[in-house]
């Protein structure tokens, strides 16, 4: 993968913080700091797209006839075949 040399511009106080987590040993430089953020950025805001996504297939899908009761019964019933109950 090739990569990309930018340029950018940090506070002194947003500069320490960078230098102090590099300093604890989680990262060996900035770019690599910067990277991980980037990551992370990208896998939220991922899950943040497919949550937007169900609610909008949840929305689109109508209003059920099923008492709220009987929708809990569902979810834990899933919940419990997947392992997570």
């Amino acid at each position: 993968m090739s990569t990309i040399r930018k340029t950018i511009t940090f506070t002194e106080k947003q500069d320490k913080w960078i230098k102090s987590q590099i300093k604890s040993g989680e990262f060996t430089n900035d770019s690599e700091y910067l990277r991980d953020l980037v990551r992370r950025d990208q896998a939220k805001k991922a899950k943040f797209s497919a949550l937007k996504a169900a609610i909008t297939e949840g929305m689109d899908s109508g209003i059920s006839d099923k008492s709220v009761p009987d929708i809990m019964k569902e979810v834990e019933e899933r919940m419990r075949a997947d392992g997570r109950l």
